[in-house]
């Protein structure tokens, strides 16, 4: 009974990798085509964000199979448990990132020197959700601890684009619609980062029984 138990929380393991897998892709993605100003780019997020949806159901299964059919001991429910709220986590990944792919459109081709800082969010945002997988898969309550450090780093890169967001409204109106779309999609980026944060938190309860924050 233990050897199948241990196959199947092996099988959710691989299954949150590959959901994290996406979620990296779908950030990447809607970064690449912000940086170029490309709708057609952007158009492929939506695609992928269906792709993350099947894959958050199918991990919902996993683990209710393994609540139901097996008898799981209490760490074992806290990583079965936190799986579950990881994928909401997740899933919610992948609708920021399609709400930045329908602004881009928007954007008519523009590339800022701003978008150079929000590829930066992007990055440190993708680093979060594959360290915080990395930290369930291995049960490392430090790399969590790090992910969830990072969070502060995301969110000075969305204060400083808001700063210069509103400076640049203040001294061109013209384009002040231009400027709130760069500060919203600033803003799906530091959420995307509050959630790969949460992901941490919940990789920290399923070793410590715990979760802060």
């Amino acid at each position: 009974m233990r050897d199948r138990f241990e196959e199947q929380l092996a099988l959710l393991k691989q299954e949150l990798i590959a959901m994290g897998d996406l979620c990296e892709e779908i950030i990447s993605l809607v970064s690449a085509a912000l940086m170029v100003g490309s709708a057609e780019l952007a158009a492929k997020v939506a695609p992928l964000e269906k792709d993350i949806d099947r894959k958050e159901k199918d991990i919902e299964s996993i683990c209710l199979r393994l609540l139901l059919q097996q008898q799981p001991v209490a760490r074992d429910l806290r990583q079965i448990s936190a799986a579950l709220k990881m994928i909401t986590d997740m899933e919610r990944i992948g609708d920021q990132a399609e709400d930045i792919a329908e602004i881009i459109p928007f954007l008519n081709g523009h590339t800022q020197p701003e978008q150079s800082r929000i590829s930066k969010m992007s990055k440190a945002a993708i680093k979060m959700v594959t360290d915080s997988v990395n930290a369930y898969v291995n049960q490392d309550i430090n790399t969590a601890n790090d992910v969830i450090s990072s969070d502060d780093t995301v969110d000075d890169y969305f204060n400083k684009v808001r700063a210069e967001m509103i400076d640049a409204i203040a001294q061109n109106p013209d384009d002040g619609e231009y400027a709130v779309d760069i500060i919203m999609i600033a803003k799906y980026f530091e959420r995307i980062g509050d959630h790969a944060a949460n992901i941490a938190e919940w990789v920290r309860f399923s070793v410590t029984g715990r979760k802060e924050g």
